[in-house]
């Protein structure tokens, strides 16, 4: 790699974290936990496929979803008990894993937070799989963590010992802890490099289960998966398994199919509002995709408790998509000029000098953003108008940014570019949204704390930029848009291949996550529920723009469909 392109990548890495985290043995009893890791896909097979505009939201589901709460609930108190009286660390730590990846661990919040504190001091020796779940499980739950704990695996010369090789489901668990390290936990970096270099190496060698397992977790490691996804499909998984608890199991497909059909709702609820909005059909053009939309808002919030902070989430992001189509595709230059002027104005008597279709616009986001605020209002005692108006200003300059780039035929430099498109790809606007919406914690210091935006937010806005990138640039290009990250970065390093400058983008994309990791863990001004939205925001724009970028991958359609209208008992 030219050593001008490195420096390129190399210098977008952001900025500078403590050069290493402080070392606990014992979590404090102030300590908020947080959840780090909140896991994409993996892809699947496709059943009784239906269109989302022409599904019929009936009230079947409800009532199966009464008949088994009962079942759920006896279920429940099994596992609850099977948990609490484990006396083995490791099956203990085992279990927790499942139950997280399951995406059932809303059921025992309380008993795993009891359980870590026990298990935290546990002395793993030299057991490779052990110290490294366990050093896993306790950074994703937020308890205190030093990868000091790996360094009894090194020689005299620190690097890792030859001998760890030889234990396959040891350097498995060591490479999927080693994507929760922050930046400047170099034994982290070591362990991703050694680990993931010996799993390639022994693929040949491992029987069908294993080697199925070792290739999923190279394909997408777990700490990036997307959490709904990842129950689903860890539930198929699950089920072929030869050691599973069929208690758990039955817990993860009652929950599946009742959670499934809290979705199907709310996607009705979103559907429904966006036809009564009318702005498409009024308009003429712009994206008309709910469904990608709340995949969206899933994805950033997949807790169940958020159901209505999903619906809201939503709308805003099905008016984001129209707003963009229209500096993109439809509004000559001097009239989104007069648009960013009037939004900027922010009152209803600017809209006098727009053209109709730009009224039915700007009345759309001034309606919505104030019943939001309004709802925020009411629900958390807070005023937050002038914050949410704000993130819609910043959007519109970045837009026009854009659009006067692509006037005068303007690439910027990849910096430049990447610090406007944070901005224009909704990634604050997003976050500030789902803050508020939360509520968690809400007071007039968390914000304030909104201006300037949080390095959090940027960092993951960042990650989400590139990976639209990634997902969009092609088509983009054949339409002749603006100009994007890939060309920015081959314009400024005379790369003419576009394979390469994805390559290097992806790279890019790698470089952020430690330091996403690092901010998660040392920003504890913020919520816990903000801190996990900030990392799912970047987990989840994966998902929605790798197939542009990888065709083998699963269209957004085919994730709308596995996770919100195919039951557990169909699945595969």
């Amino acid at each position: 790699m030219p050593a001008n392109i490195i420096m390129a990548v190399t210098d977008l890495r952001v900025s500078s974290l403590p050069s290493s985290l402080p070392c606990h043995n014992s979590r404090p009893s102030m300590y908020q936990p947080w959840n780090l890791s909140l896991q994409t896909s993996r892809p699947g097979i496709m059943h009784n496929k239906l269109s989302i505009k022409s599904v019929a939201f009936s009230d079947k589901v409800s009532s199966q979803t009464n008949l088994g709460t009962k079942s759920l609930e006896q279920v429940k108190r099994i596992n609850q008990e099977a948990l609490v009286n484990s006396s083995d660390s490791v099956k203990t730590l085992k279990m927790i894993d499942t139950i997280q990846r399951l995406g059932i661990e809303h059921h025992f919040e309380e008993e795993i937070n009891v359980l870590l504190g026990r298990v935290g001091d546990w002395d793993t020796a030299e057991d490779l799989f052990a110290t490294a779940l366990q050093f896993r499980l306790l950074r994703h739950n937020g308890w205190p963590t030093c990868s000091d704990v790996f360094n009894k695996f090194l020689d005299k010369s620190g690097n890792f010992k030859e001998s760890i090789t030889r234990d396959i489901w040891g350097m498995l668990s060591l490479y999927e802890a080693s994507y929760l390290g922050a930046k400047g936990e170099e034994v982290l970096q070591h362990a991703m490099e050694l680990s993931r270099t010996h799993l390639h190496q022994s693929l040949p060698h491992l029987g069908p289960e294993v080697r199925r397992l070792v290739v999923e977790a190279l394909t997408l490691p777990g700490h990036l998966r997307m959490a709904r996804l990842e129950a689903r499909n860890y539930m198929v998984e699950y089920s072929q398994a030869s050691g599973q608890i069929p208690d758990l199991l039955e817990l993860a497909r009652l929950d599946f199919d009742m959670v499934q059909s809290m979705h199907q709702k709310e996607l009705a609820e979103i559907s429904r509002w966006w036809k009564n909005l009318g702005l498409v059909e009024r308009l003429g053009f712009g994206r008309d995709g709910p469904g990608e939309c709340f995949l969206w808002a899933l994805g950033v919030l997949p807790e169940p408790r958020y159901s209505n902070c999903r619906i809201e989430l939503a709308k805003t992001i099905c008016i984001l998509q129209v707003m963009d189509d229209m500096f993109d595709n439809y509004g000559t230059l001097d009239e989104l000029v007069l648009f960013t002027k009037a939004i900027k104005r922010w009152d209803l008597d600017a809209m006098e000098q727009l053209p109709e279709y730009m009224k039915i616009c700007y009345m759309a986001l001034y309606n919505t953003t104030h019943e939001i605020a309004y709802r925020i209002q009411k629900e958390h005692g807070q005023t937050v108008v002038a914050c949410l108006r704000r993130t819609w200003i910043d959007i519109f300059e970045a837009y026009l940014k854009e659009a006067k780039w692509f006037n005068n035929r303007h690439v910027p430099a990849l910096r430049e570019y990447l610090d406007n498109g944070v901005i224009s790809s909704g990634s604050y606007m997003a976050l500030v949204h789902a803050t508020f919406l939360t509520g968690d914690g809400l007071s007039k210091e968390t914000i304030s704390m909104m201006n300037p935006y949080p390095r959090l937010f940027s960092c993951s806005g960042e990650i989400l930029r590139l990976w639209d990138d990634l997902g969009t640039s092609r088509d983009e290009q054949e339409r002749g848009d603006n100009a994007c990250s890939i060309q920015c970065l081959m314009t400024e390093n005379n790369i003419s291949d576009e394979n390469v400058a994805r390559k290097h983008i992806r790279k890019l994309i790698g470089n952020l996550w430690p330091e996403l990791n690092g901010l998660a863990i040392t920003t504890t001004a913020l919520p816990l529920s903000v801190t996990k939205a900030s990392l799912n925001m970047a987990r989840t724009s994966q998902v929605i723009y790798q197939r542009g970028d990888d065709r083998s991958t699963l269209t957004v359609d085919d994730h709308v469909q596995t996770l919100l209208f195919t039951p557990s008992a169909l699945l595969r």
